[in-house]
């Protein structure tokens, strides 16, 4: 679900003299953590043509489903391009797993196209919502990093139309370009189509396993066993656990299942019954409090025995995807999700961050930890080799906004970063020192976007860009 709230549709947007139009929507956005909303004229191009149109009349920004947590796909008083009706699969070799797609198709929808055919995407993220133009911007990471890198990895080739006119990119042959706009948060321009390569599989299933472990040390050693042992691991926390149970919690891993594997369950699930999706009131309804989550937690740990079985993708992958619009339950203000990485030395970190998190009594019931592996090209990607932490907090806890701040300024002393596609209220001093090839991508975003069109609150509120606006435009 997008929080959007229309309040005037269908307004005419000339193009070329009048030759097309396409609905323009004075509209209220937020992010997924609904921190910040805004009002932006959010245009809806049905095809490249209007797309490509819409990216050259900045100061503008793209946005596909809504799914990044802060103000990255916002644009204040601007203007914000929903690219999402553009979303055809254009070329797909099932011999060579070889597939272009358009930016705006989802990877709920590129799944569902190819795992008949044998083939996943290389990286998925925890929720399929996810479009691929945003996977791009947000170079997003998934439950194998250790092993397979990040989105961008496995993206052979992207159309963005940037500053300049449409641009064809290739990591070898313009290699700079590319990487700038891997994980560049939309601010080169608007990423039209992409050539992915997709993974082998023989069954829309995983084989997976849980253990179970009672403090954040004996967690931290099995994780990293598991990444040398499984393709996918990820870690749940019970983020408000203290004492001598600070951190414990389940390591779930997980290997796509082979069709013996499958042909040997006694019972496999039905891969259709995952699809299945509940939604939440259309109202925001603050169910997530202290005391429901801490109850939550200790439920969601003692009934989670060690196992092993095979499932539907869906629930390994995108298991929140049940539920539509999950985020209405932390409230009216919103939640803020602070994910962050540190390199392997500073692993320590990771146990003063969750002890001092857990006394905020915040009500987090989603605590994530993970692997990361060796980062790649991009300036602007948040993978780097060490550990990642994820908590979701609701706005409303006492304190937030300090600690916050303090974590931060010592996620950065200790040579870490905070994830943009997540953020929503990082101090940008701190921007430079996380992201030490920030001035090197700015120079080669610039020469992409010369005349400033594209821009969004997240590079303004962090001081990402520092080209001007093009004379006459919306401030």
């Amino acid at each position: 679900m997008r929080l959007t709230t229309p309040t005037e549709t269908g307004l005419p947007h000339d193009l070329r003299g009048g030759q097309r139009t396409w609905p323009v929507t004075a509209t209220t956005i937020s992010g997924w953590g609904r921190t910040n909303p805004v009002r932006s004229a959010v245009h809806h191009p049905t095809d490249h043509a209007e797309l490509e149109a819409a990216a050259g009349m900045g100061p503008t920004v793209a946005r596909g489903s809504g799914r990044s947590y802060g103000d990255a796909a916002q644009n204040a008083g601007g203007g914000v391009i929903d690219t999402q009706a553009v979303n055809r699969i254009h070329h797909f070799d099932e011999q060579t797993g070889v597939i272009t797609i358009d930016a705006g198709i989802t990877v709920d929808t590129l799944l569902h196209a190819t795992v008949p055919h044998g083939w996943f995407i290389a990286v998925t993220p925890g929720t399929s919502q996810v479009t691929v133009g945003g996977a791009i911007a947000a170079d997003i990471h998934g439950k194998n990093h250790h092993h397979d890198g990040s989105f961008c990895d496995h993206v052979t080739a992207m159309t963005v139309r940037t500053g300049r006119g449409t641009e064809h990119l290739t990591p070898s042959g313009t290699p700079e370009e590319f990487w700038v706009t891997a994980g560049g948060m939309g601010l080169t321009g608007v990423i039209l189509h992409a050539t992915l390569q997709l993974r082998p599989v023989e069954s829309p299933f995983i084989t997976a396993t849980t253990t179970r472990h009672p403090d954040l040390e004996s967690l931290m050693a099995a994780l990293d066993v598991a990444d040398r042992a499984a393709g996918y691991s990820v870690a749940w926390l019970d983020g408000l656990a203290t004492g001598r149970h600070l951190g414990r919690g389940l390591v779930i891993t997980g290997d796509h299942s082979t069709r013996q594997q499958v042909e040997d369950s006694p019972r496999p699930a039905t891969p259709g019954a995952a699809n299945r999706s509940r939604s939440m009131p259309p109202v925001a309804l603050p169910i997530v409090n202290p005391i429901i989550a801490r109850g939550f937690n200790v439920a969601w740990y003692r009934l989670h025995r060690p196992s092993k079985q095979i499932v539907p993708y869906q629930s390994f992958f995108h298991p929140l995807d049940s539920v539509s619009n999950w985020n209405l339950l932390y409230g009216r203000g919103g939640f803020v999700q602070w994910q962050i990485v540190v390199p392997d030395e500073a692993a320590l970190f990771i146990s003063d961050a969750l002890t001092e998190l857990a006394l905020t009594r915040a009500g987090s019931f989603l605590s994530v930890l993970k692997r990361f592996g060796p980062g790649n090209p991009s300036p602007l990607s948040f993978p780097m080799q060490g550990w990642t932490l994820a908590v979701d907090i609701p706005t409303r806890a006492p304190g937030l906004d300090g600690l916050l701040r303090s974590l931060d300024r010592r996620v950065a002393a200790v040579g870490g970063r905070v994830y943009l596609a997540k953020d929503s209220r990082l101090d940008p001093p701190l921007v430079d020192a996380m992201y030490p090839r920030l001035d090197e991508w700015r120079g080669t975003r610039d020469e992409m976007d010369p005349d400033g069109q594209f821009r969004s609150d997240l590079s303004r509120r962090l001081h990402l860009t520092h080209n001007k606006l093009p004379s006459g435009a919306l401030r």
